[in-house]
Protein backbone atom coordinates (compact mmCIF):
# COMPACT_ATOMS: atom_id res chain seq x y z
CA UNK A 1 0.00 0.00 0.00
CA UNK A 2 1.43 3.37 -1.03
CA UNK A 3 0.70 6.87 0.20
CA UNK A 4 -0.42 9.04 -2.72
CA UNK A 5 -0.39 12.83 -2.75
CA UNK A 6 -2.24 14.48 -5.62
CA UNK A 7 -1.38 17.56 -7.66
CA UNK A 8 -2.27 21.20 -7.28
CA UNK A 9 -5.10 22.24 -9.59
CA UNK A 10 -4.53 23.53 -13.09
CA UNK A 11 -6.68 26.66 -13.04
CA UNK A 12 -7.89 28.40 -16.17
CA UNK A 13 -7.94 32.21 -16.04
CA UNK A 14 -11.62 32.20 -17.01
CA UNK A 15 -12.79 28.73 -15.94
CA UNK A 16 -15.95 27.37 -17.53
CA UNK A 17 -15.68 23.80 -16.28
CA UNK A 18 -13.75 21.93 -13.59
CA UNK A 19 -12.85 18.41 -14.69
CA UNK A 20 -12.30 16.09 -11.74
CA UNK A 21 -10.58 12.74 -11.65
CA UNK A 22 -10.10 10.65 -8.52
CA UNK A 23 -6.34 10.58 -7.88
CA UNK A 24 -3.45 10.59 -10.38
CA UNK A 25 -2.29 7.20 -11.62
CA UNK A 26 1.12 5.83 -10.71
CA UNK A 27 2.38 6.88 -14.17
CA UNK A 28 0.98 10.40 -13.75
CA UNK A 29 2.54 10.68 -10.29
CA UNK A 30 5.89 9.55 -11.73
CA UNK A 31 5.64 12.10 -14.58
CA UNK A 32 4.26 14.81 -12.25
CA UNK A 33 1.27 15.79 -14.39
CA UNK A 34 -2.34 14.90 -15.02
CA UNK A 35 -3.32 12.00 -17.30
CA UNK A 36 0.27 11.05 -18.23
CA UNK A 37 -0.39 7.39 -19.01
CA UNK A 38 0.20 7.03 -22.76
CA UNK A 39 -3.08 5.13 -23.23
CA UNK A 40 -5.21 7.57 -21.26
CA UNK A 41 -7.70 9.22 -23.62
CA UNK A 42 -7.81 12.58 -21.83
CA UNK A 43 -5.21 14.49 -23.86
CA UNK A 44 -6.28 13.05 -27.24
CA UNK A 45 -9.83 14.20 -26.40
CA UNK A 46 -8.59 17.69 -25.46
CA UNK A 47 -6.55 17.76 -28.69
CA UNK A 48 -9.78 17.13 -30.61
CA UNK A 49 -11.29 20.24 -28.97
CA UNK A 50 -8.21 22.38 -29.58
CA UNK A 51 -7.36 21.11 -33.09
CA UNK A 52 -3.67 20.30 -32.67
CA UNK A 53 -1.24 18.05 -30.81
CA UNK A 54 -0.27 18.91 -27.24
CA UNK A 55 3.34 17.85 -26.85
CA UNK A 56 4.47 19.40 -23.58
CA UNK A 57 3.01 20.04 -20.15
CA UNK A 58 2.99 23.76 -21.01
CA UNK A 59 1.03 23.01 -24.23
CA UNK A 60 -1.49 21.07 -22.16
CA UNK A 61 -1.84 23.83 -19.56
CA UNK A 62 -2.25 26.42 -22.33
CA UNK A 63 -4.93 24.32 -24.05
CA UNK A 64 -6.85 24.02 -20.78
CA UNK A 65 -6.60 27.77 -20.26
CA UNK A 66 -7.72 28.48 -23.83
CA UNK A 67 -10.74 26.17 -23.42
CA UNK A 68 -11.61 27.41 -19.92
CA UNK A 69 -10.93 24.00 -18.37
CA UNK A 70 -9.60 23.68 -14.84
CA UNK A 71 -8.25 20.28 -13.76
CA UNK A 72 -8.09 18.73 -10.33
CA UNK A 73 -8.83 15.51 -8.51
CA UNK A 74 -11.40 14.78 -5.85
CA UNK A 75 -8.71 13.48 -3.52
CA UNK A 76 -5.74 15.26 -2.05
CA UNK A 77 -4.33 12.06 -0.55
CA UNK A 78 -5.12 8.38 -0.21
CA UNK A 79 -3.57 4.99 0.33
CA UNK A 80 -3.54 2.83 -2.79
CA UNK A 81 -1.76 -0.15 -4.29
CA UNK A 82 -1.34 0.48 -8.03
CA UNK A 83 -3.56 2.90 -9.94
CA UNK A 84 -7.04 1.42 -9.76
CA UNK A 85 -9.75 3.57 -8.19
CA UNK A 86 -11.16 0.44 -6.59
CA UNK A 87 -7.94 0.14 -4.55
CA UNK A 88 -8.30 3.60 -2.91
CA UNK A 89 -8.29 3.55 0.88
CA UNK A 90 -8.20 6.34 3.50
CA UNK A 91 -9.33 9.06 1.08
CA UNK A 92 -8.87 12.73 2.01
CA UNK A 93 -10.66 15.22 -0.24
CA UNK A 94 -9.22 18.41 -1.68
CA UNK A 95 -10.50 21.76 -0.39
CA UNK A 96 -13.28 22.62 -2.83
CA UNK A 97 -14.72 25.27 -0.52
CA UNK A 98 -11.54 27.33 -1.05
CA UNK A 99 -11.46 26.60 -4.79
CA UNK A 100 -15.00 27.88 -5.34
CA UNK A 101 -14.32 30.89 -3.14
CA UNK A 102 -11.35 31.74 -5.41
CA UNK A 103 -13.29 30.99 -8.64
CA UNK A 104 -16.92 32.03 -8.02
CA UNK A 105 -17.65 32.12 -11.76
CA UNK A 106 -17.03 28.37 -11.96
CA UNK A 107 -20.45 26.69 -12.11
CA UNK A 108 -19.85 23.30 -13.77
CA UNK A 109 -18.07 20.20 -12.52
CA UNK A 110 -17.47 17.40 -15.01
CA UNK A 111 -16.50 14.04 -13.55
CA UNK A 112 -13.94 12.00 -15.44
CA UNK A 113 -15.58 8.67 -14.66
CA UNK A 114 -18.12 7.31 -12.19
CA UNK A 115 -15.52 6.75 -9.45
CA UNK A 116 -14.71 10.48 -9.32
CA UNK A 117 -18.40 11.33 -9.10
CA UNK A 118 -19.02 8.75 -6.38
CA UNK A 119 -16.03 9.94 -4.31
CA UNK A 120 -17.11 13.58 -4.69
CA UNK A 121 -20.62 12.80 -3.49
CA UNK A 122 -19.30 10.81 -0.54
CA UNK A 123 -16.19 12.75 0.52
CA UNK A 124 -16.95 16.36 -0.52
CA UNK A 125 -20.65 17.20 -0.69
CA UNK A 126 -21.53 16.26 2.94
CA UNK A 127 -18.48 17.95 4.46
CA UNK A 128 -17.76 21.09 2.44
CA UNK A 129 -19.60 24.32 1.77
CA UNK A 130 -20.12 24.61 -1.99
CA UNK A 131 -22.22 26.91 -4.17
CA UNK A 132 -25.78 25.62 -4.48
CA UNK A 133 -25.99 26.43 -8.20
CA UNK A 134 -23.35 23.97 -9.43
CA UNK A 135 -24.05 21.83 -12.50
CA UNK A 136 -22.70 18.30 -12.59
CA UNK A 137 -21.80 16.37 -15.75
CA UNK A 138 -20.91 12.68 -15.83
CA UNK A 139 -18.34 11.71 -18.45
CA UNK A 140 -16.92 8.30 -19.32
CA UNK A 141 -13.55 7.68 -17.74
CA UNK A 142 -10.56 8.38 -19.97
CA UNK A 143 -8.55 5.74 -18.11
CA UNK A 144 -7.21 2.83 -20.16
CA UNK A 145 -8.69 0.59 -17.43
CA UNK A 146 -12.15 1.68 -18.64
CA UNK A 147 -12.19 -0.27 -21.89
CA UNK A 148 -15.96 -0.77 -22.20
CA UNK A 149 -16.09 1.83 -24.97
CA UNK A 150 -13.51 2.92 -27.56
CA UNK A 151 -11.45 6.09 -27.56
CA UNK A 152 -13.62 7.42 -30.39
CA UNK A 153 -16.81 6.74 -28.41
CA UNK A 154 -15.29 8.49 -25.38
CA UNK A 155 -14.29 11.47 -27.55
CA UNK A 156 -17.78 11.77 -29.01
CA UNK A 157 -19.45 11.62 -25.59
CA UNK A 158 -17.07 14.20 -24.15
CA UNK A 159 -17.69 16.52 -27.10
CA UNK A 160 -21.45 16.06 -26.84
CA UNK A 161 -21.49 16.89 -23.13
CA UNK A 162 -18.87 19.67 -23.05
CA UNK A 163 -18.79 21.46 -26.41
CA UNK A 164 -21.61 23.87 -25.48
CA UNK A 165 -19.59 25.00 -22.45
CA UNK A 166 -16.19 25.52 -24.07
Amino acid sequence: MSYCLGFSPVLAQDPKVLILGTMPSVVSLDKAFYYAHPRNAFWPIIESFIGHALLSIQDKKSACDQLGISLWDVLQTCQRQGSLDSAIQSPVANDFTALFRESPQLKTIAFNGKAAEKLFKKEVLPQQSLPCDLNFISLPSTSPAYAVITLEEKRLLWQEKLSHLL
